[in-house]
């Protein structure tokens, strides 16, 4: 059985890709720092099997224990989602150095340090990674210079990534994501149906997107289906990064 790890499993994307991978029979090892909110994810993955990891990936050991402890308990990784992700908008003279070294660490160092630690097992599946990445790394927005900074390293980490492990068939891809329905929101907005009129203001295609609708992404780029497919970061976002005007 096919075993994925996915951070940020607690809620939104990363709930709804672990939802969709165990119906397709996947081992799905859930990684988040709330026990009860992967408990609940744990509860909604109808086929397959779950492994409840909480972990604060803000620990640099953190990444070393997520896998040692997926391979204790299935011998094998053969797909590695980095979905979490912390976001603070704010000033660039506002920033706190707290902020700063936690957008790092979260965004950028944990999907490393999760990678590295992970390709040896990858190498032995020829496995998949997916990174979650936003569309705020390739558009401009006031008080995202720090969120949009870290998303827009993720996706040259995918890049790079994806020509260095291409030798050992291991497929590196990201998705960047425009407004979607997720949790996430609810860290800088203080009203979050103003903020959604808001962001579906900025898509064409005149909404926000879905948890779903990213799973089903996420289940693609780590299936045989997308076999040829590596080095790509995919814009999901309803057209939010098109010039229009």
């Amino acid at each position: 059985m096919k075993t994925a790890i996915i951070t940020g499993a607690g809620t939104g994307i990363g709930a709804a890709a672990a939802k969709r991978l165990s119906l397709n029979g996947w081992t799905v090892v859930l990684v988040g720092r709330r026990p009860d909110k992967l408990q609940e994810t744990a509860a909604a993955c109808k086929q397959g099997s779950t492994i409840v990891l909480a972990d604060d990936l803000a620990d640099p050991a953190a990444a070393a224990r997520i896998v040692e402890k997926t391979l204790e308990a299935t011998g094998r990784i053969d797909a590695l989602i980095n979905n979490a992700a912390t976001i603070k908008v704010m000033p660039v003279t506002d920033y706190p150095l707290e902020q700063i070294d936690l957008h790092w660490a979260i965004n950028i160092r944990a999907p490393f340090l999760l990678i590295q630690a992970a390709v040896p097992a990858l190498r032995k599946s020829s496995g998949a990674i997916v990174n979650i990445s936003s569309s705020s790394g390739t558009l401009v927005r006031k008080g995202q210079s720090l969120y949009g900074m870290t998303k827009a390293a993720l996706e040259y980490l995918t890049r790079s990534l994806a020509g260095e492990l291409a030798a050992d068939r291991i497929r590196v891809n990201a998705l960047a994501l425009g407004p979607v329905d997720t949790p996430i929101h609810e860290t800088w907005a203080s009203n979050l149906q103003e903020a959604y009129e808001w962001l579906a203001g900025q898509v064409p295609l005149g909404r926000i997107g879905n948890a779903d609708e990213v799973a089903r992404w996420i289940d693609l780029l780590v299936s045989p289906d997308s076999a040829w497919v590596t080095g790509a970061c995919i814009p999901i976002d309803g057209g939010q990064v098109l010039d229009i005007t």
